[in-house]
Order: C-alpha cells, then structure tokens, then sequence
C-alpha cells in the first residue's frame, strides 16, 4: 500500500514537472493550446465558419510567435499551407486537409462545413503548437 502511495505520488511529481517544462506560465504556446482547447469545445455549439475563422487567425498568429513575421504574414493559398505542412515534424497533411481554411472563412454566411474536418485540423493545431523549433 505504502509503495503504491509513493509510486503514485511520483507519477504525480513527474507528470506536474513535465507539463511545466513544456507550458510554463506565460509562454505563448500555453495561451495558443488553451485557446485551441476552447475552439475545439466551442465547435459544437458555434457556427463552423466562425471557428473556421478563428482558427485561421489564430495559427497565424502562432506561425509570427514561432517562426517570426518576416517569414510567414505575407503567405497565402497553397503556399500557406505548404509553408504549415512544411513546419510541422508530426507530418500532419495541411496541403489537403486545411484546404478549409482557405475558402471557410470568406464564404458567405450560409456556408458550412463538416465540423468533424475542423476537430482535425483543430487537434493537429494543438500538436503543431507543442513543438518547439521553426523549421524555415
């Protein structure tokens, strides 16, 4: 019982110090995952064009804070999702499933989507935002 506890207590103490190490308060990817987590809860009950848009401004805006501005605000269409496909080293398919990204947010209000493509793309997000190095 006493080894359990103590197994137990050490599980705890490594899990508390590795999610410190990879979101430590203040860093930009910790606020990035947090509002990805709210997109991805958000898209049950929310338009999926609003997320869509939401999303598509917020990883670029984590593109700027990883990789800085000079190498990603002017990318757009294919060369933006190319540019994503690129810098992500979990080998997500951006170039054919973020194609959403690219026509959602500027359709007309009445447009939808599949909101099962959006959690993809959503959680791809989260797993991209946890790496930390730019692959320019």
């Amino acid at each position: 019982m006493l080894l359990l506890l103590l197994l137990l207590t050490g599980v705890l103490i490594w899990g508390v110090i590795r999610w410190r190490r990879l979101y430590p308060l203040g860093r930009w990817q910790h606020d990035a995952r947090r509002h990805l987590l709210a997109l991805r809860r958000r898209i049950k009950r929310e338009p999926a064009k609003l997320v869509a848009s939401e999303l598509s401004e917020l990883l670029r805006r984590i593109a700027i804070a990883r990789c800085g501005r000079e190498n990603t605000a002017a990318l757009t269409d294919e060369a933006w999702l190319d540019w994503l496909q690129s810098n992500d080293s979990s080998g997500f398919r951006w170039r054919d499933k973020g194609a959403l990204l690219l026509v959602l947010p500027y359709a007309p209000p009445e447009r939808s989507a599949d909101k099962g493509d959006l959690a993809i793309l959503i959680d791809a997000a989260i797993r991209w935002v946890s790496e930390e190095a730019c692959h320019v």
